[in-house]
């Protein structure tokens, strides 16, 4: 499609989420249209003439146009009041905030998921224990739970109360024949016999979850994917979802059921591939960041956004799963890793226990980078820790051209002289960069000299655009992209890297300075998480984000957090050793350090 030319004049802005691209449109463009000047493929399965109810978006914020008679024909009143319009339909007469549900994307985001393997010893929370009751007679009139409980090795076992409904029914049809989820002294499971126990670890991260379909008995991945965390409707990042659950009544309820309704759909998902059935799911273990953690049980989160930052609950928690919304098995438990300090939470618990730092002997630098980045020192048996505002600039948002990883992408850049090459995702024409684009960007122009310390454009290169508030260079011309736009990188693009890889950079530094060292004392440098996974090393260390260390210290070790969570389903001793990781972890508050400030500034030049 030949997108349309913009005419002149005043232009709304349309935000579509979560996908993080950003679009300026006149009045009257419909968010269908406004999507496809983006580079954001919907589905349109009638092309746009609003038959077949397939372009659904969510309207979050902003004037759009009433619904038309086709959207009261196509939507119930329920998605109506919800403020589910027809993107076809729904025309934009002022700035515009949407959410895109996963069905109504054409090609789907690229999500991390995969860690690193690690053997383990098997000792899970909840083993079988298959019987076989007597059934009842005249002559032995028990209740269904007391010929149960005979049958057990355990008598005074306890049976949880979400068990009961189905109780006499499942005995019946399997022939008094059974498998029970036993998690200590109760019961937590009915199922038919020689039925798979299976468990669910979920990384939620505040821009992604990534979930794991776990074999209890086996400790075999059974299958694993990802999705968008829903919640970014509500904020980009920690801060703005802590204000949104404070500042709006039911504010948190809100935050906490769109997860739960993703959270439900993944595991029905990976259960389908799996060929199981999610009451098989008899324990799930989250690992999620404080503030993440906290809206998921339901706890409250003001005093997360005011000083001192600290958290409602800490210890590790077990909650029953059905009390928090999630469709698993009536009696399964679900299991959150302790938390360290207001801002580093269960998620980093669960990094190192995937990356394999129970046990560290030499220096070792450890982080996970996203919304907010996270960040561990071992040295000399002692373990700091510090959390940086990082901000969702590496995810692609505040940046003018930025998306999230999806189809069309730039990922990759390489400046040769006049030549300009870029790598997308999927190989598809350039519609946006995403955050190891503009990473890779950002080291381009520094190594060409087309970037001063300070963030400033220069030169004379033939892609440079100079203006004297934001100028910018030009990665794919216009007639090469695929929205029939320029994909640039302007000045005001760079500050925002300069500040995310400054907060990394900062932190890093406080931490050695706390532990008496320098960084070519670090002789492991371990990168996490999603961005983790893809960025450019050579990139990081080009613009002073990670210190220049021989590149064999470096290990990117994808989504480690994911991985701790899977370990975390099948190891009672893990479960402990996690406790005592959390317990012993020198938290470093760096706004009370007195020097934090001058790091910083000089972390922000290139």
């Amino acid at each position: 499609m030949t997108p349309a030319k913009l005419p002149t004049g005043k232009t709304c802005e349309i935000i579509l989420q979560p996908i993080g691209r950003r679009i300026s449109v006149p009045p009257g463009v419909t968010l269908l249209e406004a999507a496809r000047l983006a580079g954001v493929e919907l589905v349109a399965i009638c092309g746009g003439e609003g038959i077949c109810g397939t372009c659904r978006v969510r309207l979050l914020e902003g004037p759009v146009t009433a619904p038309t008679l086709t959207e009261q024909a196509e939507l119930s009143s329920a998605d109506l009041a919800a403020g589910i319009r027809l993107a076809c339909q729904a025309e934009a007469l002022g700035d515009v905030r949407v959410d895109i549900p996963p069905e109504s994307f054409s090609a789907p985001q690229r999500l991390q998921v995969e860690g690193q393997p690690m053997a383990l010893e098997l000792d899970p929370v909840v083993i079988p224990i298959d019987i076989q009751a007597a059934p009842p007679s005249l002559d032995d009139l028990a209740s269904d739970l007391s010929r149960l409980r005979r049958s057990l090795p355990v008598p005074q076992a306890r049976f949880d109360p979400g068990l009961l409904p189905d109780l006499s029914g499942t005995l019946r049809a399997a022939g008094w024949r059974a498998r029970l989820a036993m998690r200590g002294d109760e019961v937590v499971a009915i199922l038919p016999a020689s039925t798979r126990l299976l468990g669910l670890a979920v990384d939620i991260g505040t821009t992604k979850l990534a979930a794991y379909l776990v074999d209890l008995e086996s400790g075999t991945l059974l299958a694993s994917g990802g999705a968008m965390n829903p919640q970014i409707a509500y904020g980009e990042d920690v801060i703005s979802r802590i204000q949104y659950a404070n500042a709006h009544a039911g504010g948190a309820a809100a935050l906490q059921s769109r997860l739960v309704e993703t959270l439900n759909d993944l595991a029905g998902n990976l259960c389908r591939e799996a060929q199981a059935d999610p009451q098989q799911v008899v324990e799930a273990v989250l690992a999620g960041n404080t503030a993440m953690h906290h809206l998921f049980a339901g706890l409250p989160v003001k005093q997360l956004g005011e000083s001192p930052y600290v958290a409602a609950v800490s210890e590790a928690l077990e909650l029953r799963a059905a009390g928090l919304g999630l469709r698993l098995s009536p009696g399964a438990k679900v299991h959150l890793p302790p938390n360290v300090a207001g801002y580093v939470g269960a998620d980093h618990v669960a990094m190192l226990l995937g990356s394999g730092l129970l046990e560290v002997q030499e220096t070792t630098i450890a982080l996970d980078i996203g919304t907010n980045t996270e960040i561990s020192l071992f040295h000399d048996g002692r373990h700091w820790a510090c959390s940086c505002a990082s901000g969702p600039a590496f995810e692609g948002a505040h940046i003018g051209d930025g998306m999230r990883a999806a189809p069309g992408a730039v990922e990759r850049v390489r400046i040769d002289g006049n030549a300009v090459r870029v790598q997308t995702i999927g190989g598809q024409p350039a519609v946006g960069i995403c955050g190891s684009g503009i990473l890779d960007a950002v080291a381009e122009l520094v190594k060409a000299g087309l970037l001063d310390r300070r963030g400033a454009l220069k030169g004379g290169h033939p892609r440079l655009i100079p203006d004297s508030k934001n100028a910018a260079f030009v990665l794919v011309e216009a007639g090469a992209s695929g929205s029939g736009r320029p994909v640039r990188v302007t000045r005001q693009d760079v500050n925002e890297i300069q500040l995310a890889k400054g907060a990394i950079r900062a932190g890093l530094e406080i931490l050695l300075l706390e532990a008496g060292i320098e960084a070519p004392d670090i002789r492991k440098f371990i990168v996490a998480g999603a961005f983790g996974t893809y960025l450019d090393l050579d990139s990081a260390v080009a613009i002073g984000m990670f210190p220049d260390l021989p590149r064999p210290r470096f290990r990117q070790v994808g989504n480690a957090a994911g991985s701790g969570a899977r370990l975390l389903l099948l190891s009672s001793r893990l479960r402990r050793e996690a406790a005592e990781l959390a317990g012993k972890v020198k938290y470093v508050e760096l706004a009370k350090r007195p020097e934090f400030m001058r790091v910083y500034v000089r972390a922000l030049g290139l």
